[in-house]
């Protein structure tokens, strides 16, 4: 399936489950951060994200800080490296792809990702994954 392919079937609904896993996830928020950058990407790909799962039957599912921490993740790190291929990304970029475990791991316990709280706003990372920030002098 092509970029094109992908992204218009999730924008559309009609990709079939089987077919939209959570790399496609990752792909598809990379295509937005470049075409939209932030913050618009992060309102339009999470509108989206609620507008196929409720195509899909499971409205539910929709997870606010998943979606948002994600989505910043993709962000911070494409700003790295500008104009790099979706390929060149993945291949750089494998902890993003991997669902399990995950790399919000390491920035959220398990009770405060899969709370309820959390699935319907975001939430900031309850793990220190980053070293303070000091006051500059």
């Amino acid at each position: 399936m092509t970029e094109r392919e992908l992204v218009d079937g999730f924008e559309s609904g009609t990709l079939a489950n089987d077919a939209f896993h959570h790399a496609d996830h990752v792909h598809v928020a990379w295509v937005y951060v470049g075409r939209y950058g932030m913050p618009e990407a992060l309102a339009r790909f999470a509108a989206a994200l609620r507008r196929f799962a409720a195509a899909k039957g499971v409205p539910g599912r929709y997870h606010e800080t998943i979606t948002w921490a994600y989505l910043l993740l993709v962000a911070d790190r494409r700003s790295a490296c500008p104009g790099e291929s979706w390929d060149a990304f993945a291949a750089a970029n494998p902890d993003l792809l991997a669902w399990r475990p995950s790399l919000l791991d390491r920035y959220y316990t398990a009770e405060t990702l899969w709370s309820d709280r959390a699935r319907r706003r975001f939430v900031f990372p309850d793990r220190a994954a980053a070293a303070p920030v000091t006051a500059p002098p």
